[in-house]
C-alpha cells in the first residue's frame, strides 16, 4: 500500500510543483513577443518565424528514443537532470546569438540549431519524467493535482512575465535591445540553477533490478499502437497538433507587427488571460476527475474553437479582438493541457504509459510541424498579395485561423463519437 502522505512523497510533490513552474518561466522567455523580438532583430521573415516557434514539433520525434530508453536500466532521475540542464542551457545560447560575429544567414542558422537541440533534450526525457512525477501523485486526484500544479505556475508566470516584459521595453526604448537579450539569457541561466535544485529534491525512481530486461518493441508497439483504443487517441493528438500549428507560431510576430503592440502591452494581456485562466483552472480538474479526461478534453477544445473564430475577425481596427483570443486560448488551455497527458492513463496498460506517451506526442509532432509548414506557405503567399485573398483585405493569420478553427470543430465531433465512447481504465 502506497503511502502518498509520507515525508517522501509530499516533498516529492511540492519539488514537482516547483520544477514545472520555474521551467515555465523559462518557456515564457523563449516564445511569443519575447521570441519573435529575437528572431526579428536577426533578421529572419514573418513566415519562418512560424516554422521556428514550431520547430519544437519536429523535435518530438526524439521521442522514440524514450522506448529504448524505457528498456535500459538507467535513472530517470539522472537522465532529466542532464538532459533538462542541456536543454535550457541551449535556450540561454539562443539570446546570446545577436552578439556572434555572423551574417544574417549563419546567425539563422545557429537560432534553428539552439531551439531544436533545446526542445530535442526537453523532450527526450518528458513522457518518463512525466509518469515519474506523477508516481508520487495520488491516482484519484490527479487532474486535481494538474489543475494546482498549474495555477501556482501562471501566477509565478504572471508576475515574472510583466517584469520581463518591462524591462525589455525599457531596454528597447532606450534603443538598446542587445541589453534587453543579455537580461534574457542571464535570467534563464539562473532559472536553469533553479531548475536543477528542483529536480534533485524529487524522490529517486527506482532503478529496474540487475538482470531484468524491459518489454521487447514488439510487445511495446502490440500493447500501444496495436490498441485501437490508444490508436484512436492518437488521431485526437495529431487534429489537435495540426489545429494549434497551423497558427499559433504566427501569432506572436502578428501581434508585434501587424497590430503593432509593444513586449509590456502583450505580457499584460497574457496576465490578464492567466487571471482568467487560474479562476477556471481548479474547476477543469475537477470536472475532469469526475466526468473523464476526454469529457474535460471536448469541454476544453470548444473554447479553443471559440478564440480560432475571435482571431478570424482581429485586423488593426479590431486589435481588442486578440485579447479575447488570448483569454480564450489561455483558458481552454486548463482543460487541453493536463488531459491530453493524463488521457493516456484512461486507455494503456500503465505499464506502457511512457511509451505511448513518447509514441502519441512523436507522431502528433510530426503532423504539427508539417501543419506549420504549410501555414508558413500560406502566409507567405498572403503577404505577397499585400495581405488580400481573392481581392479581400486579410491578414495570413485571420485565414490561418478559420482553417484551424474548422479542424477543432471536426476534433469536437470525434472526440465525442469515438474517445467518449471507450472504455475507461482506473489506475
Amino acid at each position: 500500500m502506497i503511502d502518498y502522505q509520507s515525508p517522501d512523497y509530499r516533498r516529492s510533490r511540492a519539488a514537482y510543483v516547483a520544477q514545472c513552474a520555474t521551467e515555465y518561466f523559462v518557456a515564457l522567455l523563449v516564445t511569443d513577443a519575447f521570441l519573435a523580438k529575437l528572431l526579428a532583430y536577426v533578421g529572419i521573415s514573418d513566415a519562418l518565424v512560424g516554422v521556428i516557434s514550431s520547430f519544437i514539433t519536429l523535435a518530438f520525434v526524439v521521442q522514440l528514443a524514450t522506448i529504448l530508453l524505457v528498456r535500459a536500466r538507467v535513472s530517470v532521475k539522472s537522465l532529466v537532470l542532464t538532459l533538462d540542464t542541456l536543454s535550457i542551457g541551449f535556450f540561454t545560447l539562443l539570446y546570446l546569438v545577436p552578439f556572434l560575429p555572423a551574417g544574417r544567414e549563419m546567425r539563422t542558422v545557429l537560432v534553428v540549431i539552439s531551439v531544436f537541440l533545446a526542445y530535442t533534450g526537453r523532450y527526450l526525457i518528458t513522457s518518463m519524467y512525466f509518469k515519474w512525477a506523477n508516481s508520487y501523485v495520488d491516482p484519484t486526484h490527479r487532474a486535481s493535482f494538474s489543475a494546482v500544479k498549474e495555477i501556482i505556475s501562471l501566477i509565478g508566470g504572471m508576475l515574472f512575465s510583466l517584469g520581463a516584459g518591462f524591462v525589455v521595453d525599457r531596454f528597447e526604448g532606450a534603443g538598446n535591445l542587445e541589453g534587453a537579450f543579455l537580461f534574457l539569457a542571464i535570467s534563464i541561466l539562473i532559472l536553469n540553477a533553479v531548475n536543477f535544485v528542483t529536480i534533485v529534491l524529487i524522490r529517486r525512481d527506482d532503478p529496474r533490478p540487475r538482470g531484468e530486461k524491459g518489454e521487447g518493441l514488439g510487445t511495446v508497439l502490440k500493447m500501444t499502437l496495436g490498441a485501437a483504443n490508444f490508436r484512436h487517441v492518437v488521431v485526437m493528438d495529431v487534429i489537435w497538433a495540426v489545429a494549434r500549428y497551423f497558427t499559433v507560431g504566427f501569432m506572436g510576430t502578428f501581434k508585434t507587427k501587424d497590430l503593432m503592440l509593444s513586449v509590456l502591452a502583450i505580457q499584460i494581456i497574457n496576465i490578464a488571460a492567466s487571471l482568467v485562466r487560474i479562476a477556471v483552472s481548479k474547476w477543469f480538474g475537477r470536472y475532469s476527475d469526475r466526468h473523464t479526461f476526454a469529457k474535460g478534453f471536448e469541454l476544453a477544445l470548444w473554447i479553443e474553437a471559440a478564440a480560432f473564430f475571435v482571431s478570424i475577425f482581429t485586423t488593426g481596427a479590431t486589435w481588442y479582438l486578440v485579447i479575447a483570443y488570448t483569454v480564450l486560448m489561455s483558458v481552454s488551455s486548463a482543460g487541453t493541457g493536463q488531459n491530453s497527458f493524463n488521457i493516456t492513463y484512461s486507455y494503456v496498460d500503465g505499464r506502457y504509459v511512457t511509451q505511448a506517451l513518447a509514441l502519441k506526442t512523436c507522431i502528433g509532432g510530426i503532423f504539427g510541424f508539417g501543419a506549420s509548414l504549410l501555414g508558413s506557405r500560406i502566409l507567405h503567399l498572403v503577404q505577397e498579395s499585400g495581405n488580400r485573398v481573392f481581392g479581400i483585405p486579410l491578414y495570413g493569420q485571420q485565414l490561418l485561423s478559420a482553417i484551424s478553427f474548422l479542424l477543432i470543430v471536426v476534433l469536437i465531433v470525434y472526440v465525442k463519437r469515438v474517445i467518449e465512447k471507450q472504455k475507461v481504465i482506473v489506475q
